[in-house]
């Protein structure tokens, strides 16, 4: 089978044939057709996330078919189309797992990271990582879903937003194009935060009822005169960008963080105290929550804008993400 690996901490993608693994008792062999780019792929290939063994396939938005059960499997039959997410399984030991807390298990698996991913034609996946895909998603379709979707769904949903209550979206990107969606579909006053004004047609189409172009506009202004905001959802990788807009939450406003940054956030703590406002993160979710994005967004009709590539152009498509100009998720399919 074809697998494109990183050998090293800063290593290039390198295309090589291995043989195809076999599933042990509790894991299944995944057919991949689809697996998505994405940021946190960088993570692994700079040597930036501790205990990496390499060689090491990446690629943790992954959707294909059961090709091969372990022993001890009955609970998923050959022939059935699934996806699996960052969160790629866990250790059912840890202080996390008794508590259901598998986002921060110790011993957390994560396809790509803690053992190979979707980059490939073929990979192993253990059952409780896996969820089903509807026959309304094709494999590109849901590939993207299993992080950048389920990261901002997942999010928005527990937010404690209400139907009708404003929410901003901080970038229209890989994520925020996917966030705007969802927050419309969920029922809320959809607001969109960009650079550009070439953006407002897309994001209207996207289902934002408001745009706010931050490069000839005042954010936090009109945020203000929009009444504040109840959740402001950070899809952008900047720390200086989310501060930049905390002045327009509204009393008992919320500011979810779910774009990586080193930067700090910079504001005063008399702003969180008086108005009882708060910051907080959201990594992805289980597999359930993977299996809820699926179905919302076949009910809703949400879907990830993308740019496909055959696996062969895995560095190319890798490339166009890291750059910031891939509209707006790249996705890698195998011909399967």
């Amino acid at each position: 089978m074809r697998s494109v690996q990183v050998s090293k901490p800063k290593g290039p993608f390198e295309i090589v044939e291995r043989e195809i693994p076999e599933p042990s008792t509790r894991h299944v062999r995944i057919k991949v057709q689809a697996c998505g780019i994405c940021h946190s792929d960088s993570l692994m290939k700079d040597g930036l996330f501790p205990g990496i063994q390499y060689p090491r396939v990446p690629g943790h938005e992954i959707a294909g078919v059961i090709d091969a059960i372990g022993k001890d499997v009955n609970e998923w039959k050959t022939g059935r189309r699934v996806a699996v997410g960052w969160h790629g399984g866990h250790c059912g030991r840890c202080e996390s797992c008794r508590r259901g807390d598998f986002v921060t298990c110790t011993y957390a698996q994560i396809p790509g990271f803690t053992y190979d991913g979707g980059y490939a034609d073929y990979m192993i996946a253990p059952t409780e990582a896996l969820a089903s895909i509807p026959d309304e998603l094709s494999a590109p379709e849901a590939a993207p879903m299993m992080c950048a979707g389920i990261t901002t769904f997942n999010a928005l949903r527990n937010s404690g937003a209400r139907v009708g209550d404003a929410v901003a979206i901080i970038g229209v990107g890989g994520l925020g194009h996917l966030a705007i969606q969802f927050a419309s579909k969920m029922g809320f006053k959809t607001i969109a935060i960009a650079r550009g004004k070439d953006k407002e047609e897309l994001v209207k189409k996207l289902g934002a009822r408001h745009y706010i172009d931050s490069k000839s506009q005042d954010p936090v202004e009109e945020l203000v005169k929009l009444g504040g905001a109840k959740i402001i959802l950070g899809t952008v990788p900047s720390g200086k960008a989310m501060s930049s807009v905390l002045g327009g939450l509204a009393v008992n406003g919320k500011l979810i963080m779910i774009g990586a940054s080193d930067e700090p956030l910079e504001v005063s703590p008399n702003f969180f105290l008086l108005g009882r406002r708060s910051v907080v993160g959201w990594p992805s979710g289980t597999s359930i929550d993977s299996q809820d994005t699926l179905s919302f967004s076949v009910l809703s009709g949400v879907r990830s804008i993308n740019e496909i590539f055959p696996i062969e152009r895995a560095a190319e498509a890798y490339e166009l993400m890291m750059s910031g100009k891939a509209r707006f998720r790249a996705v890698l399919t195998t011909g399967h």
